[in-house]
C-alpha cells in the first residue's frame, strides 16, 4: 500500500489511526472530463471496503443508460454490500422549455431533502452526489445549507460532489478538491461522445 507523507501534523489530539478514519468530503469540479468517472472510481473502492453506497444523480436523465450505473448495480448486494441508485430530474431538459409541466427546482429540492434524511439516518457510508453543483448554481439548493449539513453529518459518512462551477464556499469547506482541466478533447475535432468512453 502506498505510504503517503503528510505535510503537517495537526495539534488535534487525535492519533494517526483516528485521523485516517475521519469522514472525507470531496469535490470534483472544473471544465474537464472525468469528474463523475473519478467519483465512481472512489465508489468502487468504497464497495471493496464493504461500505453501503448511495448514488444521487442530478441533471443526468433517467432515460440515459450510463455504464457506471450498470456496473455498480451489478455489484449491489454482493458480499452484503448494498448499492442504491437515485436519479433526480430529467437531465439536461431541466433547462426550462415551453410546455413543460415538471417543477425541476422542486425535484432537486426533494432530492436534497432525501440526502439529508439519509445522512441523518446514516443510511450509507459513501455518497456520490453526481452533478450536484448545478442545483446549487441555479439557486435550487442553498449552498450554505449544504455545507452546514455536511459539516454536521453524524458518524463516518464520506461524500463526493461532482459538477462544474463548484461554489467557492463549497470548495473551501471540502477536505479534498480536484479540478479537472481540459487540455484536449475529441469533441474539439468534431467527434461525438461514444459508449464506453462518455457513458
Amino acid at each position: 500500500m502506498p505510504q503517503g507523507k503528510v505535510t503537517t501534523v495537526p495539534d488535534d489530539g487525535l492519533t494517526t489511526r483516528q485521523r485516517r478514519r475521519q469522514a472525507v468530503f470531496a469535490v470534483h469540479t472544473g471544465p474537464g472530463k472525468g469528474k463523475s468517472t473519478a467519483a465512481f472510481g472512489m465508489a468502487l473502492r468504497a464497495w471493496s471496503a464493504g461500505w453501503p453506497i448511495g448514488v444521487f444523480q442530478f441533471v443526468k436523465s433517467q432515460k440515459w443508460k450510463v455504464g457506471e450505473e450498470t456496473a455498480l448495480k451489478a455489484l449491489d448486494g454482493i458480499n452484503g454490500t448494498p448499492v442504491t441508485w437515485h436519479k433526480m430530474g430529467e437531465g439536461w431538459s431541466w433547462i426550462q422549455r415551453a410546455g413543460t409541466e415538471r417543477d425541476h427546482a422542486a425535484e432537486a429540492a426533494e432530492g436534497w431533502a432525501q440526502i439529508k434524511r439519509d445522512l441523518a439516518a446514516e443510511t450509507y457510508t459513501f455518497y456520490v452526489l453526481d452533478e450536484f453543483t448545478y442545483p446549487m448554481k441555479w439557486g435550487w439548493v442553498d449552498v450554505a445549507e449544504v455545507i452546514q449539513v455536511l459539516n454536521d453529518r453524524p458518524g463516518t459518512q464520506h461524500v463526493v460532489i461532482t459538477g462544474r462551477d463548484a461554489h467557492p464556499d463549497l470548495i473551501e469547506a471540502a477536505d479534498l478538491v480536484t479540478e479537472m482541466t481540459k487540455v484536449k478533447h475529441p469533441m474539439d475535432a468534431g467527434r461525438k461522445g461514444q459508449q464506453g468512453i462518455e457513458w
